[in-house]
């Protein structure tokens, strides 16, 4: 069964024998796509492609996106002591690979290219395991260390000057299709294992624990730590720009076991002084056994 299309005044037959729904066809609109449920390979190979419109925020990621790129390479030689030289950073480190293949998928989301953006995702996890949804908005100098086992939804936001170690989640816990991801403010730095989940806010200069589960929003220049993560305030103080002591963290349950301790002590000492003191008192007044 054949069927007539007219595209730019110029009718040309398709046949659905030879169409394919590997590609989505690009001479047809979306009404029409869903209506013939068909995909065309012909219309592929003579280059019938729709102008794309680009969008304020397209625009603005394209003409970043040189400067972004750059400043992810230079925080792996700020936050990396071990990085040596720009061919090694590119070759070696899965998490520039990327975070950079990232930037050119998130543009092809934002221009809503089918099919490529997500693929470009999977060949990232592929070759990285780090699982980056072109969706996700990420701002300038992020840098994954290590990055196996690293997930990152497509709602998810984060901020500038963010670092993330092995095992990150950036998770969403509901189906509906809304923001469900966290989002991470400036000068964050989550730590291994770290699960952060749902639409919760992270805020600025902020440190995630290793292996920390994060289900609640977190203020400005905090630590998290534990299961389920406790924040710990620190007075105002501010998070050095590169802050890689991600392992000094202080330990809330620790602490609280340590003042237990400590006020027992203090009962016990003063127990003893007051029971020393009744029994002086019992005898300086003469009675006895």
């Amino acid at each position: 069964m054949s069927e007539i299309f007219n595209q730019n005044n110029k009718n040309f037959e398709i046949n659905e024998d030879k169409c394919t729904k590997i590609l989505k066809c690009l001479c047809l609109d979306e009404s029409e796509i869903l209506k013939e449920g068909s995909y065309c390979a012909q219309c592929l190979l003579q280059l019938n492609a729709p102008t794309i419109e680009l969008t304020n925020e397209a625009l603005e990621v394209l003409q970043s996106m040189f400067e972004f790129i750059k400043n992810d390479i230079k925080s792996a030689f700020e936050k990396d002591p071990a990085a040596k030289t720009i061919t090694e950073v590119l070759t070696s480190y899965p998490g520039i690979k990327a975070v950079l293949l990232y930037r050119v998928a998130h543009f092809l989301w934002l221009v809503k290219i089918p099919f490529i953006p997500r693929y470009l995702s999977e060949v990232i996890r592929e070759l990285t395991n780090i699982e980056i949804h072109p969706g996700a908005k990420i701002g300038k100098n992020f840098f994954i260390d290590h990055g196996s086992g690293v997930v990152i939804g497509e709602t998810a936001e984060i901020g500038d000057n963010v670092t993330i170690y092995q095992g990150v989640t950036l998770g969403g816990t509901s189906l509906a299709k809304t923001k469900r991801h966290p989002t991470v403010g400036n000068n964050v730095v989550i730590g291994a294992g770290a699960k952060l989940l749902g639409p919760i806010k992270i805020g600025n200069n902020v440190k995630i624990g290793a292996n920390s589960v994060v289900t609640h929003d977190v203020p400005d220049n905090s630590i998290v730590v534990g299961i389920p993560g406790r924040v710990i305030s620190r007075s105002k103080e501010q998070i050095p720009s590169i802050d890689l002591q991600h392992a000094d963290l202080p330990d809330p349950i620790n602490n609280i076991l340590q003042k237990l301790e400590l006020r027992i002590k203090n009962l016990e000492e003063k127990w003893i002084n007051e029971s020393n003191s009744l029994t002086m008192q019992f005898f300086a007044e003469g009675s006895g056994i």
